[in-house]
């Protein structure tokens, strides 16, 4: 082990270099075709609860480092892991091992970095023990479960907005119930969050215009503005305003904003930024305009 140990290290500043020197190119892209010809990120990945913790430190630091290695111009780790996608299986399930969860979630986000690993995770049944992972009670945990989820749910945008609309059903049903509505503050907060990250981005422009047109989503947004936390309600607010821009707004959206509208406009009468916030300002003034001149028998 302690041979092993050494050996991990001597790759680790081969990769990286050292106080001495820096990585030398030539020697880099010898030891990426080696690394996978010879099946060792299996080895890495399948023997890492066997090693010491500072070794295992240094091989989740070696699995990143060769993520991001060229080889002819070519990212020879992502061919490797398409052959290899059972060993995303392994990552995954490191949530559930307290002891190799950190370092297999940093293994995983790094794995994650290419488009067609990251479609693999997306449509594999994995996805919906993330719900479950996020709410794990270790923090330490969840929270490094929570950054994995952002990532999938944010990083490479067409295959997120094809997950997206295919499953869109199951997947926000999970979020609404599991994440949004979580007895835990700092779930919810993180979930308002990337949902707003996820709605605003352009390519999910067809999964918004779904998202808002629902009065059971515009109900827990609503819930979330009246949060004591003044993050979860600004957070809230940057999801909410897309409610009231719609321009297609069904009759029961409408109906709910009018029922509403009083206590929205007070609510949004003394509702602040911690900073000075041009942006936010400008985008409150557009949504008091919007709800107030809102009538009954509005049809878009």
């Amino acid at each position: 082990m302690t041979e092993l140990s050494k050996l991990i290290r001597e790759i680790k500043s081969t990769l990286y270099g050292n106080s001495e020197a820096e990585p030398v190119s030539e020697a880099c892209a010898q030891l990426t075709q080696e690394f996978f010809r010879e099946n060792m990120l299996r080895l890495l990945i399948v023997c890492l609860p066997k090693l010491s913790l500072e070794t295992r430190k240094d091989a989740t630091q070696v699995v990143a480092n060769l993520q991001r290695q060229q080889v002819q111009s070519r990212l020879i780790s992502c061919d490797y892991l398409e052959k290899n996608l059972d060993l995303l299986d392994i990552l995954v399930a490191g949530y559930e091992n307290p002891e190799m969860s950190l370092h297999y979630g940093a293994m995983l986000r790094d794995c994650i970095r290419h488009q067609s690993v990251a479609r693999y995770v997306l449509e594999s049944e994995h996805m919906k023990k993330f719900f479950d992972y996020i709410q794990l009670p270790n923090f330490d945990i969840s929270a490094d479960a929570a950054a994995t989820f952002k990532e999938l749910l944010t990083r490479h945008k067409s295959t997120v907005a094809e997950f997206l609309s295919k499953n869109y059903d199951w997947f926000f049903a999970e979020y609404n119930s599991k994440l949004l509505e979580s007895p835990n503050y700092i779930t919810r907060r993180q979930a308002v969050k990337l949902l707003g990250d996820m709605l605003l981005d352009r390519s999910n422009s067809a999964v918004m215009t779904r998202y808002v047109s629902s009065r059971d989503n515009l109900r827990i947004l609503m819930n979330l503005l009246r949060e004591s936390s003044k993050s979860i309600q600004i957070e809230a607010f940057h999801v909410f305003k897309l409610f009231v821009a719609n321009q297609q707004k069904p009759p029961d959206i409408i109906s709910i904003l009018v029922a509403n509208r009083s206590k929205l406009l007070r609510l949004f009468a003394d509702f602040k930024t911690e900073k000075e916030d041009e942006q936010f300002e400008a985008d409150k003034a557009q949504v008091v305009r919007e709800i107030a001149a809102l009538e009954q028998g509005d049809r878009p």
